[in-house]
């Protein structure tokens, strides 16, 4: 295979470990914490996962070894969109099994979860292995959107297990995937299986994260990557000085990845869903915020500037929000009937029809192209998928009109073109970063002591990130103690909580305490490329995100 000089380079760096996974792992003991409860919804929750639900928290500690001495089989899978680092967690599992008892066994099952019901795998060997480590992407077995969430899989996946002895899954996938873990672990306990379950939480949007969970892996290595594409256009924006680039970013339920970027590289303009949603603002509200920045920076001679769009903007407008959600139980209640129609023209009647009147108006007002993006096929969730919804273009256009209507009444005389991007692919499946291929081999290695203590339905966490990796804490959390119940395909269902944008939060504090300086000045910064060799703090540092929640 032909391979880069960086990736030849890379394969054969070899990730840092928290202090606790140095020692020799048959001297590391599993600690116990306080119980736990689930995040709201306590009772339903409760009801739904008896044998898994209230577990404690746990942690490692340097004591004879806890764990069981019995040959371990693990299968493993990648599940949902792709997150740099991937690939490290599983050899950091592999390599703390075979460090363990060089007869275990890592099965990975590919192509998602589908792999585990269709029975197509691969047996990891050290040569196989080792041409993945510490690379971007998911093709080493390859991920997938199936849901385990039916009785008649977990049937299939049990069988499938047992056949080849199976000891335990690793489910490395985000908050749906990790949810399908808890619901897996539940369903192998309440049958007495003996098959664990662990999880890993992955997803570059950021929404994975609690008071355990300090972050995602891939967020880190993403944002600095759309962070250098962003710096660059900046560069250039202030060089040509004369478009205004309107940059969405990843981010379909929250803003985590704008906030970051905007902190990375001071656009002019960064909008926060969550803070759209609490103000209340309309699209006007925000076309209107917009346009007066133009026009300020137009006062000054700089008919230029940077706008920050999060992927999932648009959901958090209330009036678009509100017939969003129509539009989703529409299509739940009236799938059959939908499907059948042919043309647009069909479609949007069937709609109209069938929305409130304010939402059959904000539905209408919208240009033909984002009607038909709110009417494509719906997620595996029941939702609108709101990459497809040229939010950044909208923009452009209300904007447009906006400053042609301040224009022709004297209000304004500058000039406005623009661009649009969306930053999306460019970052998934990135070169891993420092942090993030250590933080990865980090989650894999601890997955494994999980599991070789015999624990089920827990979520392989890493703590302490703003610090050296040796001074990083490994432990374990129980998936249920991060679960709520909310609304899907007009259910109500048990999901980990999305963690959103905190208002009140270090970060985001930061961000509003600057905006109006570089709204109106040019204060752009430059991030660069990721660096993989050199300082320390430049090769190793931690998202802007990160540093200020944790006070660095």
């Amino acid at each position: 295979m032909s391979i880069s000089p960086l990736q030849k380079v890379r394969l054969g760096y070899q990730p840092k470990l928290p202090l606790i996974l140095q020692n020799d792992i048959h001297q590391v003991a599993v600690k116990y914490g306080k119980e736990t409860e689930s995040v709201s919804d306590q009772a339903k929750i409760k009801a739904m996962f008896p044998n898994t639900y209230g577990m404690k928290e746990i942690s490692f500690e340097k004591a004879s070894s806890t764990a069981s001495d019995r040959k371990q089989v693990v299968g493993v899978i990648l599940s949902g969109g792709q997150a740099p680092g991937g690939h490290n967690v599983i050899t950091g599992l592999y390599d703390a099994l075979k460090k363990a008892d060089r007869k275990n066994v890592l099965l990975g099952f590919k192509g998602g979860p589908s792999g585990l019901i269709d029975d197509e795998y691969v047996e990891f060997t050290d040569e196989f292995i080792d041409q993945y480590r510490n690379t971007g992407g998911f093709d080493i077995i390859g991920s997938g959107r199936t849901k385990l969430e039916t009785v008649e899989q977990f049937k299939v996946v049990e069988s499938v297990a047992k056949k080849h002895g199976l000891t335990a899954i690793v489910i490395i996938g985000g908050d749906d995937s990790n949810t399908n873990a808890a619901v897996l672990a539940e369903y192998f306990a309440a049958n007495g299986s003996g098959i664990q379950v662990i999880g890993c939480p992955k997803t570059i949007d950021g929404d994975l994260k609690n008071d355990v969970i300090e972050t995602s892996f891939g967020f880190d290595t993403a944002c600095k990557t759309y962070s250098e594409l962003i710096g660059n256009i900046e560069r250039d924006a202030n060089s040509a000085k004369k478009y205004w680039h309107f940059i969405k970013v990843m981010g379909r339920s929250a803003s985590h990845i704008a906030l970051e970027c905007a902190l990375e590289c001071q656009p002019n303009i960064c909008l926060i869903g969550e803070e759209v949603e609490a103000k209340r603002q309309s699209m006007m509200d925000i076309v209107n915020h917009i346009a007066d920045v133009v026009a300020a920076r137009a006062a000054r001679g700089d008919n230029f500037g940077v706008v920050i769009v999060p992927e999932g903007l648009i959901e958090f407008i209330p009036e678009v929000k509100t017939l969003i959600g129509e539009i989703n139980d529409l299509l739940a209640a009236w799938e059959v009937e939908y499907s059948s129609l042919t043309t647009f023209d069909q479609q949007y009647s069937f709609i109209m029809e069938r929305l409130t009147s304010n939402s059959g108006s904000v539905f209408s007002a919208l240009p033909v192209d984002i009607q038909k993006q709110l009417l494509m096929d719906r997620d595996p969730h029941g939702n609108v998928q709101v990459s497809r919804i040229e939010t950044e273009k909208l923009l452009i256009m209300m904007v447009s009109k906006v400053l042609a209507e301040r224009k022709a009444k004297g209000e304004y005389n500058g000039k406005f073109s623009a661009l649009s991007h969306f930053f999306g692919y460019e970052g998934r499946c990135a070169f891993p970063s420092n942090f993030d291929a250590d933080y990865c081999y980090s989650l894999g290695y601890n997955a494994f002591l999980l599991i070789a203590n015999g624990l089920t339905g827990y979520m392989s966490v890493v703590t302490g990130l703003s610090k050296g990796p040796a001074a990083w804490q490994a432990g374990g959390i129980p998936i249920t103690k991060m679960m709520n119940m909310e609304r899907r395909h007009g259910e109500d269902k048990p999901v980990i909580r999305k963690a959103l944008v905190e208002l009140d939060g270090k970060p985001f504090r930061y961000f509003e305490s600057q905006r109006a300086t570089w709204e109106v000045e040019t204060c752009f910064t430059f991030p660069g490329a990721i660096q993989y060799y050199g300082p320390e703090e430049v090769c190793d540092i931690t998202t802007r995100t990160l540093a200020l929640e944790q006070d660095k």
